[in-house]
């Protein structure tokens, strides 16, 4: 419900889509069902005219059973610049004042203390954190490396599991071999969670060579979204597991009823559903994530240079071995791919850096994986809004300074005003109370009705077809 509809759906999941459900959903025997993340509330506002609170406070309400987790970034929820401490506690409080009794939070950069302090914050509510390992193939990015960072989260009381996470889908199960126990040795004892999303089609072998080395928890979705650029599917992770003699407490037979549900509404809105993935050695270089590939052509679509895709996903895997390897996870696949359409589309090579690129290159995200290369570092500097950049570093507000800085009354309100204009809020207020369900019949005949009933100026519409009359009654 957080995964499966980011990497295909572009997080426009909205609450009606799943209620019909969830109560289906909440007797399956998931440990955990990942339900929200900060770039989620963005899209439902901006997209979906949805209250995100509101949404989110009747999914808890349908699934009293289960524990329900949200995602984390720790240093940059809100857009894709860097986010104040203050803003980012608030966050996590409001989402566990919510419901939200799981966490996984990660930083690209790993900076370790913010995790930290984060995971303080959701432990005074009794809530489960996982401290996340975020996983990249880079020439920096060693077995040592990861095992270490993972020892480093791990050392906090109040990180309960860790959380191998591979955006791109990258991690084979001959790296899994090597990986898998050198983490596993560094992080005492915790349980050790796997996320791949299935982009290359080696996700699935990936998590069964994971569990023979001592992963502990998998991540799945639904089958209809699943596999591509999704994690890999509950229904044949289930099937595997019990085939290779392992056991689980999944009821199998809830599966079905909620496959077909989401199948349906995918359909009804003109979503992906039920996708599959080619191993293609391009993505191997580039790793950008598959809810990012729908980003990138929308991008190019808007300077009529749509066949122009496959050249950005070089210009990527370029950019990202000049920017030094940086992680390909929000924000910084965003930069990364970013940066490389605007190289595309202006066909001078970092002519123009958007403020986020200048921000990374000055280290206000966090110390770079591998330096910068340094001709780049040097034309990154010469952009003319790199001196303002450097001039005022990230700001550090107190919650008080936030609240008054945004005129909020409660902190829900402070971090909607904090993610979108207000402009887009009004929106959003003015398109009414979440919607509990959402219609999947669709038809040319029934588009005309709807468009009839908008123009409408009488509060009944009469349609007259061969065999019935319909008469509709407008609302209000």
């Amino acid at each position: 419900m957080r995964d499966g509809q980011q990497s295909l759906w572009g997080m426009r999941m909205t609450a009606g889509m799943a209620l019909p459900v969830t109560p289906l959903i909440d007797r399956v025997g998931y440990r955990v069902v990942d339900l929200t993340g900060s770039s989620q509330f963005e899209v439902l506002i901006r997209e979906c005219r949805e209250n995100p609170w509101d949404g989110l406070d009747l999914l808890v309400q349908s699934m009293p059973r289960s524990k329900l987790r949200a995602g984390m970034r720790s240093n940059a929820a809100v857009t894709f610049s860097v986010t104040p401490d203050a803003l980012m506690d608030a966050w996590i409080r409001q989402l566990n004042e919510h419901g939200c009794r799981s966490f996984w939070i990660y930083d690209v950069l790993f900076n370790i203390d913010k995790m930290h302090r984060l995971a303080k914050i959701a432990k005074a509510y009794g809530s489960e954190v996982s401290g996340t390992v975020m996983y990249t193939l880079s020439p920096v990015h060693s077995d040592e490396y990861f095992a270490d960072k993972a020892a480093q989260i791990a050392a906090s009381p109040d990180i309960d599991t860790i959380l191998l996470y591979d955006t791109a889908g990258v991690l084979d199960a001959e790296r899994i071999k090597t990986l898998v126990p050198a983490i596993v040795a560094r992080i005492g004892g915790r349980p050790l969670e796997l996320h791949s999303n299935n982009r290359l089609g080696q996700s699935v072998q990936a998590y069964l060579a994971g569990i023979e080395c001592g992963v502990n928890i998998l991540h799945t979705s639904t089958r209809p979204l699943a596999n591509g650029p999704a994690v890999p599917s509950i229904e044949v992770m289930a099937r595997n597991v019990a085939r290779r003699g392992h056991t689980h407490d999944i009821d199998t037979n809830l599966l079905g009823p909620i496959a077909d549900h989401f199948e349906k509404v995918g359909k009804a809105a003109g979503y992906l559903v039920n996708q599959f993935a080619e191993y293609d050695v391009l993505s191997v270089d580039h790793q950008i994530p598959g809810g990012m590939v729908g980003t990138l052509r929308a991008q190019l679509a808007k300077h009529n240079m749509s066949d122009k895709l496959e050249e950005v996903f070089e210009e990527t895997a370029v950019v990202r071995r000049e920017l030094g390897y940086p992680g390909m996870a929000t924000p910084f696949s965003q930069l990364v791919g970013i940066q490389a359409v605007l190289n595309i589309v202006t066909g001078k090579r970092y002519s123009v850096v958007p403020d986020e690129v200048l921000q990374y290159a000055a280290g206000y995200y966090g110390q770079t994986v591998a330096p910068i290369e340094p001709d780049v570092l040097d034309r990154i500097m010469a952009s003319p809004r790199a001196k303002d950049i450097l001039a005022e570093p990230p700001e550090q507000p107190s919650i008080e300074e936030l609240r008054k800085r945004y005129g909020a009354s409660n902190d829900d309100e402070l971090i909607l005003k904090a993610l979108v204009p207000e402009a887009d809020l009004e929106r959003m207020r003015a398109a009414g109370p979440v919607k509990t369900s959402y219609p999947l019949l669709s038809s040319p005949e029934l588009d005309q009705v709807a468009r009839l009933m908008k123009l409408a100026t009488s509060p009944v519409v009469e349609v007259a077809s061969a065999g019935f009359e319909l008469s509709l009654r407008r609302r209000g």
